[in-house]
Formats: C-alpha cells, structure tokens, sequence
C-alpha cells in the first residue's frame, strides 16, 4: 500500500484533477479478493478496464492460506476470481457508455516452460516433481487459457468486452526477489533484451487503450505486437478444462 501510495501522489503530481483511489488486494487470498471485489462494487464506479498483473516467481513451494500451491492460487486462481466477480459490472459498464471494455491477462514467455502435462489438475498441490520454475510456468500459461476461454464466452454472450494476454518482456522489478542471482546472470548474457518499467509497461498499455484493437480478442501481444503462443496455450479443450478446474477449486475452498 505504502508504493500503491508512493504512485498515487506522483500521478497526482503530473495530473492534480485526477481522481486515483488505492484499494488493498492480495491475490494469494481468496478472502482478500471478495473483500476487494466487495469495496469496488460499493463504490458504485464504471469499469472499463481490468489488467491482471500482480504475481510472483520462482518461488519456494508453500501453499497459499486455501491450500492451493503458491504460484498458481497467486498469478491464476486469484486473478479468475477477480475477473468474475467484477465482470458483471465490466458488462454494465460497457452497455450504458457504449464503449468496449478490455480485460489483459499479464502472462509471459515462461508459459512455453510448463509442466509435460501443462496444467498439474491431478496433482496440483504435490510436493514430488516440484519445480519453482515450471510452476511459474504453469500459472503464466493458465493465464491466457483464461483469457482465451473468457474470450470465447463472452463473444458467444454478445458482451462488448475484449480479452487478451501479453508477455510484457524481461523487466527488472521485485518479481525478481526470490531469484536476485538468476536474474544478474541471465541480464549479464542478456542485457540487450531487458527493458526498464516504462518499456515493459508499454504493450499492456497498448493492448488496453489503442483504439486500432477495438474489437480483437483472444489474442496473445508482445512488443506491441500480436504473436501465436505455445500450442498447450491454444489447446481449447484445455482452457475449457481449466475453467472447470478453477471453479471447482474456489468451490472446495469456501
């Protein structure tokens, strides 16, 4: 809350009629997201566009405080809860402005670097066969099953509400924190490619706000770009397997 602040009163700085609220959300929690969902909705604003980009990486194996791998409860299973409980006010939002709403998924070129199965539905939770980096994988890959799947239903639904993913690039940010000494050496080999937060903020930036998308979903970006992701991250049956797994997760979770 402390940076969510710091950035309030710099926005404010540049911009002083700006309105900018900062609300808490944990995306690890389940309860922390209703509580969030709760507070949005009761402020009675329109939304018109939903990013879901917090995260973590590479992280130790622990469990989330519903029992739910770390990863993905965090990157995944928190953003699809999110996503749904504000959806009905994207909806709303986009009949009474008449203007599309845009949801983006943050998901990264890790997705190609999943489990052999892609999504572990039999054995999330397991210790045995545990890898920090191909859980990180797994979630960033669930990311655009999700954005894809929604996208489907909600073209079937007729709703004006595009969804995409993007892979923002290799930025150096606090994701990096349980990975400092893989991060020096892969920017010492590969230096031309990092980018600083401008710069990996600018396809999410584009994918939300440039009017020449008006109208694309289910489409993956990167650089600004559109690109075709991994086959698994195309698989229909597979995102349509995930939506069921996630629903059945925040259901045992209750």
């Amino acid at each position: 809350m402390e940076a969510a602040n710091d950035t309030k009163q710099l926005i404010l700085k540049s911009n002083p009629a700006a309105r900018v609220d900062t609300l808490k959300l944990d995306l690890s929690s389940l309860k922390s997201v209703r509580s969030f969902a709760d507070k949005f909705i009761s402020m009675d604003l329109p939304l018109n566009i939903l990013i879901n980009n917090a995260g973590i990486m590479f992280c130790p194996y622990q469990l989330s405080e519903d029992g739910i791998e770390m990863q993905f409860a965090t990157n995944h299973l928190g953003h699809f809860l999110l996503t749904n409980l504000l959806l009905e006010n994207m909806k709303s939002t986009a009949r009474k402005m008449g203007i599309e709403g845009r949801i983006v998924n943050l998901s990264s070129i890790a997705h190609l670097h999943s489990y052999d199965e892609g999504i572990r539905f039999d054995n999330l939770n397991d210790t045995d066969g545990y890898s920090d980096k191909k859980a990180y994988g797994q979630s960033k890959l669930a990311n655009i099953l999700h954005a894809n799947e929604l996208s489907r239903r909600l073209q079937e639904e007729g709703a004006n509400i595009t969804v995409n993913s993007v892979h923002p690039g290799l930025i150096v940010t606090a994701l990096w924190r349980h990975s400092f000494i893989l991060m020096r050496v892969l920017k010492l080999f590969t230096c031309i490619f990092w980018k600083n937060v401008p710069q990996g903020a600018a396809t999410t930036c584009y994918v939300a706000l440039h009017p020449s998308l008006k109208g694309v979903t289910g489409k993956y970006f990167f650089d600004c770009n559109e690109e075709k992701p991994g086959l698994m991250a195309r698989e229909e049956t597979l995102g349509k397997r995930l939506w069921n797994f996630s629903e059945k997760l925040l259901k045992s979770a209750q």
